[in-house]
């Protein structure tokens, strides 16, 4: 995979140019010991800026009134929101905007707890919201927000073991849920289990401990030899017919997804050849690959399975706007966490997926235009904004068309993953 430092000519290019009329939303899940979403931390920004570095009080402005357009269970699935609040939205309640229920207002490291802040989060929490102290570090001053505190959000690069066994005993007589927060390898999502956390953000799931010399498995691969016919222009539908009854629970995802809302089928399905014949060989494609997705993310969490969904029809969605195969493009997003699913390296398993060589080159990191609506979507997964601006100034792509595409991808990955 290609690394996130993009090239810093073209960043310092657009900046400028671009600071001041694009939106951005990203979320970024926030996982518990079981590999299950507890919520998302929503980032919004208004310029290609990873940190707003002019008025924090209309960031957050915007931020409010990006959550009432885009909608806040549109943006998380249903899941728990975590929202950055500067000191206007909290003490002149600018976040009631939002839906208390499915909010954690997150209060930022730099916010003094001076008494109105303090009243103003009493209040807040008194109708119905829950409350985060964001990159803590101790000191007695916090004590009423910390009484007040349903989650103390600690930053793994900012702090050391003996930096965090301290604050861990001023917190352990408060009632607060402990989130570690930029967890990016499995050792420090160990780490963080040991010292007690239960919650944690960063990307550690999709960067497993890779299983170096080992073959795919004998039944991974009989799911890429049905990728490969799905690929060619016309599908032998014997063939297929066969290779999927193999694989029973293979069999029973692919019929779920045929007959669940998402297609729109009207009459009922029973077999492969009929699912076939019902959606049409294209439909029938992306379902299938759908559910062979679905069954090589067996053993892997929930969160890993979702973002290859939202890559996957994100890719696709794009793809007509810059004049590229939408469905090579969907294959490209699904396949492109592979990785994370097998615990193998992208380099033992490109040579054996039924793909162009320049496909396969940009699942491998290449920096190829197949790549270009992937990387935009990798780097907006990390808010990494100025980024997601050099790649659509270079492509000669419209960001407001990308974002769209994005909102759409998430919408239709929650409904895949119902039926998956």
């Amino acid at each position: 995979m290609a690394t996130l430092a993009a090239p810093k000519k073209l960043i310092e290019g657009v900046q400028g140019e671009l600071a001041g009329g694009l939106r951005y939303v990203a979320r970024q899940p926030i996982l518990d010991l079981r590999g299950r979403v507890h919520g998302y931390e929503l980032l919004f920004r208004n310029g290609p800026e990873l940190a707003f570095r002019g008025d924090g009080d209309l960031a957050t402005r915007t931020m409010l009134d990006n959550t009432v357009i885009f909608g806040m269970e549109k943006l998380t699935g249903g899941a728990t929101a975590f929202v950055n609040c500067t000191r206007e939205s909290l003490t002149e309640k600018l976040v009631d905007v939002l839906p208390s229920s499915m909010t954690v207002l997150e209060i930022l490291e730099s916010l003094e707890p001076t008494p109105s802040l303090i009243e103003a989060c009493r209040k807040l929490k008194a109708s119905g919201f829950r409350l985060a102290l964001d990159d803590f570090v101790w000191s007695p001053k916090f004590e009423p927000l910390v009484a007040l505190a349903d989650y103390v959000k600690v930053d793994f690069t900012l702090t050391g073991p003996s930096e965090r066994k301290a604050l861990l005993k001023h917190l352990s007589g408060y009632a607060v849920a402990l989130i570690a927060e930029k967890v990016e390898t499995q050792e420090e999502y160990k780490q963080a289990c040991a010292e007690g956390f239960t919650l944690f953000q960063g990307y550690y799931f999709c960067r497993p401990v890779l299983l170096e010399n080992r073959k795919v498995p004998a039944n991974r691969l009989s799911h890429i030899e049905i990728l490969q016919l799905l690929r060619d222009d016309s599908i032998d539908l014997r063939k297929l017919t066969r290779l999927v009854k193999r694989d029973t629970s293979l069999t029973y995802r692919l019929l779920r997804l045929i007959n669940s809302p998402m297609c729109a089928v009207r009459q009922e399905v029973r077999s492969v050849q009929a699912a076939l014949l019902a959606v049409g060989e294209d439909a029938f494609r992306r379902i299938a690959t759908l559910a062979i997705t679905s069954e090589l993310n067996t053993d892997g969490p929930a969160e890993v399975l979702r973002m290859a969904f939202v890559r996957a029809r994100f890719c696709e969605l794009a793809a007509g706007l810059c004049g590229m195969d939408s469905t090579e493009q969907y294959l490209l997003g699904m396949l492109s966490l592979l990785p994370a699913m097998l615990r193998l390296p992208m380099e033992e398993l490109a040579p054996s997926l039924p793909l162009r060589e320049e496909i396969r080159q940009s699942l491998l990191g290449a920096d190829l235009p197949e790549r270009s609506l992937l990387e935009w979507l990798v780097r907006h997964e990390h808010g990494d904004w100025a980024a997601c601006d050099a790649i659509v100034q270079m492509r000669g792509l419209k960001q407001k068309d990308l974002v769209r595409c994005f909102d759409e991808a998430v919408v239709w990955a929650e409904a895949a993953l119902d039926y998956a």
